[in-house]
């Protein structure tokens, strides 16, 4: 005699938000439905008794996978490239904050890393009048705006600044987790070269540097043997 199994549980869904998400599965960019569900006992498919909640749970509207509400916290590939473009320019302007803007190759060298970094139509004179805006907006940068350098007289305070040096840390901090040691690295290194353009690192540069290496999570004797290396001549 055969006894028929009819019971089970199913699961509802129902589609509470959308937006974009970087797809763990896809590898890129791609539309998302936020999904709660709700499980029901089932007799010979009718539904009956509650059995709880399900979810929330991400479902890609590509590979139709379902992800935990985690996979937010991925930045897509726009917002991270948005973010790494912003981290070298908070970088640049913080280097020069430090060291002045009174040398050519300095500048050149800041111009060609932030148009590197995507902001392709950065000029020299975007440069300064931000850094001067900067400057003049109290707070800002620790110091006395000096019209010759394009520096700060610091007088023994923060080199770049008490906001910048917030900046740097809101900029680097969320982006380093989304970073391989080399990308973090190759930030540093990015500034270093900015600053050594006119020679050997100042006081205020190196500190601003270890200031932008710590946002980055990389240990102080890494951020000290970078450094070290960016001086010496390939």
């Amino acid at each position: 005699m055969h006894k028929m199994c009819g019971m089970g549980v199913r699961t509802s869904w129902r589609t509470v938000a959308d937006g974009e998400f970087y797809c763990p599965d896809c590898g890129g960019d791609r539309n998302y439905l936020r999904q709660d569900g709700r499980r029901r006992l089932t007799v010979l498919g009718v539904p009956l008794l509650s059995r709880g909640s399900a979810g929330p749970v991400l479902e890609c509207s590509a590979c139709r996978g379902h992800f935990g509400l985690d996979a937010l916290d991925h930045p897509t590939t726009v917002r991270f490239s948005a973010m790494l473009r912003d981290a070298v320019h908070t970088i640049t302007l913080a280097v020069l904050a430090a060291g002045g803007t009174s040398s050519r190759a300095v500048r050149d060298t800041a111009v060609s890393a932030v148009r590197a970094a995507g902001y392709t139509d950065c000029s020299e004179d975007q440069l300064l009048t931000l850094l001067a805006a900067l400057a003049a907006d109290t707070g800002r940068l620790t110091g006395t705006y000096d019209a010759v350098t394009g520096g700060c007289g610091h007088d023994g305070l923060d080199p770049c600044g008490t906001a910048l040096a917030i900046e740097l840390h809101e900029s680097l901090e969320p982006l380093a987790p989304h970073l391989a040691p080399t990308g973090r690295e190759s930030l540093l290194l990015q500034g270093a070269r900015i600053a050594l353009a006119d020679g050997s690192y100042s006081t205020p540069e190196r500190e601003v540097l270890t200031t932008v290496g710590a946002a980055l999570s990389l240990p102080p004797t890494d951020t000290n043997r970078l450094l070290a290396a960016a001086r010496t001549p390939s």
